[in-house]
């Protein structure tokens, strides 16, 4: 699919934002005051305007609002409740940490709770797609949850925490990539069952449906070559896992931990490029662009 700048930023940093939310709900750090404001503040800016960008990807903006009122059925819009919910409740629970140095234990928890099913919900926007063999598996939503606590623990200074998420995540992003490689193929869609014309024999792409572009295929059937793809996924695990896991694993240091953060934010960019980049879609198969988007 056709990674968008604004779906990268809204994917990246609400999830950077709501773990480093999750961790501040546990009191860690346990900070009042200035520093507390500081934290929150960081908290809001990545969480806020992750949601914020998302809405740069609608072709009509002005109709986000409309996300809230399909909660029954579409993931989106629990995914809107759900963020709401908790940016109002983390507000009230910061005031008291801010302005009175009073930490409510049973809101912050709370609070943190809902901030992983904010994480959950956004996953499973792009888990129960049917149509990105790839996405539809237990391992997206693992890694956006790891993903976000790890994240979210580097930011918050948990250093203990965020080694552990840090390498889980890294693990849990090889086994997706292993096993998402080979998803399409294994969900046995292809050209025959895209056009419904496999019972009349071998089906083969002889010209393009039309001459043009559209939507379709311009958000659709993204192709990413496998050597750059191969290369990306070699820096995004270096910069996203590895280099923050040497620099936090040295004696502490202010600047090791800036960097370990920024390689991380750097890395995780590229996985979320990735993420979208390498999704096919079965439409792909109709237009024939699967085979080449391969080759």
């Amino acid at each position: 699919m056709h990674p968008a700048p604004s779906v990268i930023i809204f994917t990246s940093f609400s999830g950077l934002g709501f773990g480093m939310l999750f961790w501040l709900g546990l009191g860690m750090p346990a900070s009042t005051g200035f520093i507390a404001f500081v934290f929150f503040t960081i908290a809001y800016l990545l969480a806020v305007g992750g949601l914020l960008a998302s809405t740069f990807h609608l072709g009509h903006p002005e109709r986000a609002l409309r996300a809230f009122t399909q909660w029954r059925t579409s993931w989106l819009s629990r995914e809107a409740w759900t963020s709401v919910v908790t940016l109002l409740l983390m507000a009230a629970y910061g005031a008291g940490l801010v302005f009175f140095g009073t930490r409510i234990p049973l809101l912050g928890l709370i609070g943190a709770a809902l901030s992983m099913l904010t994480v959950f919900t956004t996953a499973m926007i792009y888990t129960q797609m049917k149509t990105v063999p790839r996405w539809r598996h237990w391992t997206t939503p693992a890694l956006f949850l790891t993903l976000s606590l790890g994240g979210g623990a580097l930011l918050a200074g948990q250093v203990r925490f965020a080694l552990p998420l840090l390498a889980i995540a890294g693990t849990l992003q090889l086994l997706a990539w292993i096993g998402g490689d080979k998803r399409l193929i294994q969900s046995g869609s292809n050209i025959a069952t895209a056009t419904g014309l496999g019972n009349l024999g071998t089906v083969r792409a002889f010209e393009p449906p039309h001459t043009g572009t559209n939507y379709l295929l311009r958000e659709m059937v993204y192709v990413v070559a496998r050597k750059h793809a191969a290369r990306l996924r070699i820096i995004a695990l270096v910069f996203g896992f590895g280099l923050p896991i040497i620099l936090l694993s040295l004696p502490f240091s202010h600047i090791w931990a800036l960097l370990a953060v920024l390689s991380h934010v750097g890395g995780l960019l590229a996985l979320r490029w990735l993420f979208f980049a390498e999704a096919e879609h079965v439409v792909g198969l109709y237009y024939g662009r699967r085979e080449a988007g391969r080759a």
